[in-house]
């Protein structure tokens, strides 16, 4: 593990509610940052297509019986995606021609033999050989995201091997659950995937509390949404309405290093790719101090178990 990695962070926004364009738009900016050299490729939390972040913004959408958040909640359903599915064939195809590796966030409907109507929201990492590394289902919707995901397991809590390293994921409030972190410091991450709405401040200290625990590099992804991006159907408050291009979702994608520190700041309010070199070398520096999954572990005191059986 002595060559150093080109790591490529996708912060854009896609065509919300949309799979079908939203797809056509990621192979693009995918392609455009493989051809810029990255290696690891990565968009934000529920990228396929859209985080629903109107929930936070329309003030009506989580009344019961809401006919408009119904009718979104259909629209979001329809075009979430199957988990394998034709989306993740055609990035598979992507990934094997540029031998890359790319890691997303979607939102997941499973087939009918496995249950109808449901919507989870999903991280899925593909290898450089074109096949699905890893789907973690997002353990815990976090506050109104409950009115629209279930509830994910533990399956996906793992590391894959990509490029001589290994590298797992979380979304977004997953870390502050300190056993989900516990059982990926387990793993021995060299790289960590932090999904996010955007970083904002809260985030970051997450993601950098993250690195410094796991002594891990995390990428901590962001993306984007305007005023423009909220579904029709729903309500804005007056002022938001009158500023379309306002910004909701402001990105805030970084990169930080297994000491803690920033290797990429926060890019904020920006729409492009950012591509960032790193050594994966220095994950066994930091750890002489401090390994949690090591020398700084005591399985004489405690015992993390963890189940990792999928139902459906």
């Amino acid at each position: 593990m002595n060559k150093k990695l080109s790591l490529g962070i996708i912060q854009h926004s896609p065509i919300y509610l949309d799979a079908s364009r939203s797809l056509e738009k990621l192979l693009a900016l995918i392609t455009s940052a493989a051809e810029k050299g990255a290696q690891i490729i990565v968009a934000g939390e529920s990228w396929l297509s859209g985080y629903p972040a109107w929930l936070d913004y329309c003030p009506e959408a989580a009344l019961w019986g809401h006919a408009p958040t119904k009718k979104v909640f259909a629209k979001m359903y329809q075009n979430s995606i199957c988990i394998p599915g034709r989306e993740t064939e055609v990035l598979g195809n992507l990934a094997r021609k540029y031998q890359i590796c790319i890691v997303l966030g979607a939102n997941e409907r499973v087939s009918q033999a496995a249950g109808n109507g449901t919507i989870y929201n999903s991280l899925i990492m593909i290898g450089p050989n074109g096949k699905l590394l890893n789907h973690h289902r997002k353990l815990m919707p976090t506050f109104t995201e409950k009115l629209l995901y279930g509830l994910g397991d533990a399956q996906g809590l793992k590391t894959v091997t990509t490029h001589a390293v290994q590298m797992g994921g979380l979304i977004c409030w997953e870390h502050w659950m300190p056993l989900a972190r516990q059982t990926l410091h387990n793993e021995g991450e060299h790289i960590h995937i932090a999904l996010w709405p955007s970083v904002h401040e809260m985030h970051q200290i997450a993601s950098r509390h993250y690195a410094f625990e796991g002594r891990c590099f995390v990428i901590a992804v962001g993306q984007l949404m305007r005023v423009s991006d909220v579904p029709d159907e729903l309500h804005l408050p007056e002022a938001l309405q009158q500023t379309p291009d306002q910004l909701l979702l402001k990105g805030g994608s970084c990169i930080i290093g297994p000491d803690g520190q920033f290797e990429l700041k926060p890019q904020w309010k920006e729409e492009g790719i950012f591509i960032h070199e790193i050594d994966p070398q220095r994950v066994y520096e930091e750890r002489m101090t401090l390994d949690t999954s090591g020398h700084y572990q005591r399985p004489d005191i405690f015992r993390l178990r963890v189940k990792k059986e999928r139902d459906h």
